[in-house]
C-alpha cells in the first residue's frame, strides 16, 4: 500500500506541472471536439497530431495523445444523445437510449448522467491501472530479447483478432506491415534493403507518414465518397445538467457494473473495449423489472453503457504500458508515439520510466475531471459544430495534416508518401481490408526483427532458445491459442456482428 501511494505521488508530481497539465486539458478538448463531430474519430485525429509531439517531452505527448483517445469516447455520446449520430463506434449503444432522452426534453440530464459515468468509471479505472503497475513491474526482471521476441509475436497474433472480416486479409496485412518495416538500412550490416535505389526511402519509412497516410488522408477520402449523416439535432433547450436524486440512484449500479464489465473487457487483445458498452447494456436489460422502458429513454441504457465505454478505454493503458502489446489500432499508434521518442514500451517502462508511466496514470484521472468540468458548459458549442457540413471543413483539415507531416523533417517526399499512402488505405477500405493490423505489424516489426537477431546472437543460432525459455515458450503458445480462437467460426462470426453494430 505504501508502494502504490509513493507511485502515485510521484505521477501526481509528474501530471500536475503547468506544461502537462495544459497538454492534458487541451488533448480532452480536442478528443470532446473530434469525439463530437462524426466521422473523423481519435484514430485519424492522433495520426494527424503525431507530428506535433515531435518536439515535446516523452511523457507531455502520451499525455496529450491519451487525452485525446478518451476525450473522443465522451465527444461520442454528445453527438449520440444530441443528434441521433454516434460520433464513436463505442458511442452506438447510447444513441438508443440518450436520443430518446433528449427528444423527451432531458437532453441535459443525459449528458450529465454520461458525463458522471465517465468520470466514475474513469475514477475506478485509474485506481485499477496504479494497482497493477507494481505487481507487473516485476515482469522486468524476467524478459530478454528471446521473451521480447514471443511477445511480439503475441502482440501480432492479436491484430488478428483485433481485424474485422476476413482473417487471411489480417493476416496479409499484419505481413505487409512488417515488410513495409524492413525497409530502410539493415540493423548489422547497414546495407540497404527494399529501398529501390530511392535516397528518400534509406532511414524507412517514418511511422507518421504511414498513419497518417493511412488514417488520417484516407479517412478524409472516405468522408468525401460517403454521403454526409443526416442527424435529427435537438433544436429544445438542453436544460438541467445535473440528474436528480432519483435518477442518479437509478444510474449508480449500472455505471458500477458497467464499469466491471469495460474494465475486464478493455485488457483484452482485439479491441474488447468496443464489446464493453453492448455488454452493458445487454445486462441492464436484463436485470430491468421493465425491460420495455430501454429503446425508450431508459437512464440506465446510458449510465451503463458509457461507464463501460471510459472503464475501457482505460484499462486499454494495461497491455500496452505493461507488456508492450497494443489491444487497438488507438494503442498501436502510442506504440509509435513511444517509438518515436525512443520509447520501448514493454515490462521495463515501469522500472526504467517510472516517471512517465505513473505520470500518465495520474494524468487520466485529471484528464477525466478536465471532461467534468470543462464539456459540460460547451455544450451549446458542440451544438452548433454538429451542423457543420463536413465538405466546409475538410481542407482545413488536410491543410493541416500536410503542413504537419512536412514539418518533421522539412521533406516535401514526406507529403507525397503520405498522400500514396492515403490513396492505398482508401482502397483498402474500399476492398474491406483493415488498415489497423497493417500498422500493427509495422510499429511490431521493427521490434521483432531486432529481438530476433539479439536471441540469435546470444544463443549462437539456435532456434530451439524461443521454446527452451520458459516465459517465451508460454507466450508462443498463448499467440498459437489466440491464432486458433480467432479462426473457430463462431467467434468470427460474433466478431463480425459486433462490427457491423
Amino acid at each position: 500500500m505504501s508502494d502504490l501511494i509513493a507511485n502515485l505521488s510521484l505521477g501526481f508530481s509528474t501530471a500536475l506541472s503547468l506544461h502537462n497539465v495544459l497538454l492534458c486539458l487541451l488533448g480532452c478538448f480536442v478528443g470532446t471536439l473530434i469525439g463530437v463531430l462524426p466521422g473523423i474519430g481519435p484514430i485519424a485525429t492522433i495520426a494527424m497530431l503525431l507530428p506535433l509531439t515531435f518536439n515535446l517531452e516523452p511523457t507531455g505527448a502520451l499525455i496529450l495523445l491519451a487525452g485525446i483517445y478518451y476525450g473522443a469516447q465522451y465527444g461520442g455520446s454528445t453527438s449520440a444523445i444530441l443528434v441521433n449520430i454516434p460520433g464513436e463506434a463505442t458511442s452506438v449503444v447510447t444513441v438508443l437510449d440518450g436520443h430518446q432522452m433528449a427528444r423527451q426534453g432531458r437532453a441535459g440530464v443525459a449528458l450529465g448522467t454520461a458525463a458522471i459515468a465517465s468520470f466514475i468509471a474513469g475514477t475506478i479505472s485509474t485506481v485499477l491501472i496504479a494497482a497493477l503497475g507494481a505487481p507487473l513491474s516485476k515482469l522486468a526482471l524476467w524478459f530478454g530479447p528471446a521473451e521480447y521476441f514471443s511477445l511480439m509475436v503475441v502482440g501480432l497474433a492479436c491484430a488478428v483478432v483485433l481485424a474485422r472480416g476476413s482473417v487471411l486479409k489480417a493476416i496479409a496485412m499484419i505481413l505487409v506491415g512488417v515488410l513495409l518495416s524492413t525497409i530502410g538500412t539493415d540493423l548489422e550490416t547497414g546495407d540497404e534493403r527494399l529501398t529501390f535505389g530511392m535516397d528518400e526511402l534509406a532511414d524507412g519509412i517514418d511511422f507518421a507518414v504511414l498513419a497518417m497516410g493511412l488514417f488520417g488522408f484516407s479517412e478524409i477520402l472516405r468522408n468525401l465518397d460517403d454521403p454526409e449523416p443526416q442527424g435529427d439535432v435537438v433544436k429544445g433547450v438542453i436544460g438541467r445538467l445535473w440528474p436528480s436524486r432519483a435518477d442518479l440512484k437509478q444510474a449508480i449500479g449500472p455505471i458500477l457494473r458497467g464499469t466491471g464489465l469495460g474494465a475486464v473487457l478493455g485488457i483484452l487483445p482485439g479491441n474488447g473495449a468496443v464489446l464493453g458498452p453492448f455488454a452493458s447494456y445487454a445486462v441492464e436489460k436484463k436485470l430491468a423489472r421493465d425491460p420495455s422502458r430501454f429503446g425508450k429513454g431508459a437512464i440506465e441504457g446510458v449510465a451503463g453503457p458509457e461507464a463501460a465505454n471510459n472503464a475501457g478505454a482505460q484499462t486499454a493503458f494495461i497491455p500496452l504500458l505493461t507488456l508492450g502489446i497494443p489491444p487497438n489500432a488507438v494503442m498501436a499508434l502510442m506504440v509509435g508515439a513511444m517509438t518515436i521518442h525512443g520509447i520501448i514500451p514493454g515490462p521495463q517502462i515501469i522500472t526504467k520510466r517510472p516517471e512517465l508511466f505513473w505520470g500518465m496514470v495520474a494524468s487520466m484521472w485529471i484528464g477525466n475531471l478536465a471532461l467534468l468540468v470543462i464539456n459540460l458548459p460547451l455544450v451549446g458549442i458542440w451544438v452548433r459544430l454538429l451542423k457543420v457540413p463536413y465538405r466546409l471543413m475538410f481542407p482545413a483539415i488536410l491543410i493541416f495534416c500536410c503542413i504537419g507531416i512536412y514539418s518533421i523533417g522539412n521533406k516535401p517526399s514526406d507529403v507525397m508518401f503520405t498522400a500514396l499512402f492515403g490513396f492505398t488505405g482508401y482502397t483498402l477500405y474500399k476492398l474491406s481490408f483493415e488498415p489497423a493490423p497493417l500498422l500493427l505489424g509495422f510499429v511490431l516489426g521493427r521490434l521483432l526483427e531486432e529481438k530476433l537477431r539479439q536471441a540469435l546472437v546470444l544463443s549462437r543460432g539456435n532456434f530451439l532458445v524461443f521454446l527452451e525459455k520458459p516465459i517465451s515458450a508460454t507466450l508462443l503458445a498463448v499467440a498459437l491459442l489466440v491464432l486458433v480462437v480467432a479462426l473457430l467460426p463462431a467467434v468470427r462470426k460474433k466478431s463480425e456482428e459486433v462490427s457491423a453494430a
